[in-house]
């Protein structure tokens, strides 16, 4: 099977000698790491089979959060966490998006844009939950940034979770409606003005003309009638990487990469075939500069709001509860690998000592 590597490693060195000049760092480190990753190239373990002396290494990882084969276990632990701190309320899932004519802004803007479309999201959201008329309170908001469509085109919005819940000013703990959180026109224009404010504060030059102030900016508010779980689990996929899973990847030849996405209308499975350098080009727009923040909590969900959190959990019935943890078993020894050997099935394959990365040591070389 075709992986996301692969196709760097075929169409990586002409697109970076096509494009060296104008790459973003963050964009070169992409590449490398990805290429690198699971590589002797990363270093490793050796493992030793205890009973037929077979020889294992394990690479490691290149932990690049672009990457299409790391990041398994923090996913997991990452919904374990998020899965801790649900309440026992309605969910409700909001999707804001940007107008197509902003997309260049973005594009040239990353961390101001980025961060002001995750703010003013939250923001708003919690600005008229706020209002009497709704939840007359403070709720919960989880931020997911995303920036693709199914076939890897930009398209910047942002997945909200939110809570019907909400603490008033007097502490009262207030649970809001089943089947509606707030108004969408009257949330898309407040997202919206404070966004084009926001970017007007943060970017020199923006200028939010009569079209950006006027035109329709899609939102959607959907009950989570499929439960919490399942839409952790959905933003969890891509909190620790971007766009696309090598699963998703078909084939990778010398002049394309084949894809496959499901259609968002009819729910089918189809097949997209772009060049090598544009499968990169749609790729690497994705990649977030470094030390951006892509998922973010307001409200109850803010860290300086735990204790508050604590209490408006005890709304959560009690047949709600999360499935209780298994318990804990002894940890293996740090010197035995839980495998058994591949080949003799017997033995059990031992620790025995690391490799260093390539580029750590004077002379190029692959394991010992």
């Amino acid at each position: 099977m075709s992986e996301l590597a692969d196709a760097v490693r075929v169409h990586g060195p002409a697109y970076i000698a096509k494009y060296s000049a104008s790459m973003l760092p963050s964009h070169r480190r992409a590449l490398d790491d990805i290429l690198a990753c699971r590589t002797p190239d990363m270093g490793g373990h050796i493992y030793e089979c205890d009973c037929c002396g077979h020889v294992h290494y394990a690479c490691h990882s290149c932990k690049n959060r672009s990457c299409s084969k790391c990041h398994t276990d923090d996913t997991r632990e990452w919904i374990e966490k998020r899965r801790e701190q649900l309440i026992g309320v309605p969910y409700y899932h909001v999707i804001f998006t940007v107008p197509p004519f902003l997309h260049r802004v973005a594009r040239s803007n990353q961390t101001a844009f980025y961060s002001a479309l995750l703010n003013c999201a939250a923001r708003s959201l919690i600005k008229l939950c706020a209002d009497p008329r709704y939840l007359s309170g403070t709720t919960a908001v989880m931020a997911v940034l995303h920036t693709w469509s199914r076939t890897l085109e930009f398209h910047p919005h942002v997945h909200c979770l939110v809570p019907a819940v909400a603490v008033a000013e007097d502490d009262c703990i207030v649970a809001g409606h089943d089947n509606f959180l707030v108004p969408t026109g009257a949330l898309m224009k407040i997202m919206r003005a404070m966004m084009l404010d926001e970017l007007k504060r943060t970017i020199p030059g923006f200028v939010a003309d009569h079209r950006a102030r006027h035109s329709y900016w899609h939102l959607y508010i959907k009950p989570a009638v499929q439960g919490s779980e399942r839409i952790l689990e959905y933003l969890g996929r891509y909190v620790h990487r971007i766009a696309i899973s090598n699963n998703r990847i078909l084939s990778v030849t010398d002049e394309h990469v084949t894809l496959r996405y499901q259609d968002s209308r009819t729910l089918e499975w189809k097949t997209l075939t772009l060049t090598g350098e544009e499968f990169l080009r749609r790729f690497l727009q994705h990649v977030l500069p470094r030390g951006f923040h892509k998922v973010r909590y307001y409200g109850l969900w803010a860290p300086a709001n735990r204790s508050v959190l604590r209490r408006a959990r005890l709304l959560r019935p009690p047949d709600s509860d999360p499935p209780p943890a298994p318990d804990a078993t002894p940890q293996p020894d740090t010197d035995v690998c839980t495998k058994t050997c591949p080949i003799c099935r017997k033995g059990i394959m031992r620790f025995v000592s690391t490799f260093a990365r390539v580029k750590d040591v004077s002379i190029p070389r692959g394991p010992p």
